[in-house]
This record gives structure tokens, C-alpha cells and sequence, in this order.
């Protein structure tokens, strides 16, 4: 269960933890299938953004510290992917902020820097790419196994080719 505090005045829920749980994962799960979609429409768009805030609430409720930061760096994917950097760089800074309070290493701070690093490249901040995906590669070389340290270089080494195929997808559309 979690230690994070929930607000006073939030309402009760009528789900158990195995449901939160369960809904969590498949929003989650949805979130991603939707970024990866090739031709999203803007539907599509609408549902990604809340299925990513609502799997948020749903971990909120019974997740751990884990649950939390994933789900604020899966909100900044998402709204870099729909090239919102604003919304983007507050998602990734709470991302860090969950991995610096609880003490998150490797994977998780690895990836924090990197929604940094990739809000960065989309509001066109080079010196703040720069910064962030020198951080990333410093906390991406203490991630323990082998799969996911290749894993998450290939994300993070990837954002230039990225945001080159985003500004084409977007100029394209117009």
C-alpha cells in the first residue's frame, strides 16, 4: 500500500486494491498502445491524455513511489509526444521529484532525466537538452541489468531522431 498522503477531502472509492490495481496497469498499458499508434487521430489524442491521468489516479491510490514516478513520466511521454512541452517538462519535474524524495535510482531516475531531456529538445532548449541527457547517461550507467540499461539508451539516444520525425509529422499535417 502507499504512504503518500491523499487528500482530506478526496471521496471514497468503490474499488478494492486488486481493481485499482488492475485498471491502473490496462489505462496504463492503453496510454502506450496510443502513442505508438501510427495514425492516431485526435480522438485518440484525447483518450491517450486521460487514460495516462486517469492510471495515474488509479496508482495514487494503491501504488508505491514506483507506481507514482512511472505514471508522472508516462504523462510528460505523453505530452511530449503530442509536443506540448509546457505540460510535458511539470510531468517530468514531478517524475524527479518522486525519484529524489523516495530515493529512486537507477531506472527510474534514469528515465526522470530523460523526460526532462526530451521536453528539453521539444521546447527547442539545447542547453537544457544538453544538461538533462548528460544526467540521464550518468544515472542510465546504474541501471542494473543489461536489458534495460540497453533498453533505455536506445530511448534516450533516440530522442533527436524523434523530434526529427515529430517536426516532419507535424509539418507534414499542415
Amino acid at each position: 500500500m502507499s504512504d503518500h498522503p491523499k487528500p482530506a477531502d478526496q471521496p471514497a472509492t468503490l474499488l478494492d486494491a486488486e481493481q485499482h490495481k488492475r485498471i491502473a496497469a490496462q489505462l496504463f498499458n492503453l496510454t502506450w498502445t496510443l502513442m505508438e499508434k501510427a495514425d492516431r487521430t485526435g480522438e485518440d489524442d484525447s483518450v491517450m491524455v486521460h487514460a495516462a491521468h486517469a492510471s495515474a489516479w488509479h496508482w495514487r491510490q494503491v501504488g508505491n513511489h514506483v507506481n507514482f514516478a512511472r505514471s508522472e513520466w508516462q504523462c510528460s511521454r505523453v505530452y511530449a509526444t503530442l509536443w506540448r512541452p509546457a505540460e510535458s517538462r511539470r510531468h517530468a519535474h514531478r517524475c524527479l521529484d518522486f525519484c529524489q524524495q523516495h530515493e529512486l535510482k537507477g531506472f527510474d531516475m534514469a528515465f526522470a532525466y530523460e523526460a526532462l531531456a526530451r521536453a528539453a529538445a521539444i521546447s527547442g532548449d539545447g542547453s537544457a537538452y544538453d544538461r538533462y541527457h548528460k544526467r540521464a547517461t550518468e544515472a542510465g550507467e546504474a541501471i542494473e541489468t543489461s536489458e534495460d540499461r540497453d533498453y533505455f539508451f536506445h530511448e534516450l539516444n533516440g530522442i533527436p531522431d524523434w523530434v526529427m520525425q515529430r517536426r516532419g509529422d507535424s509539418e507534414a499535417s499542415t
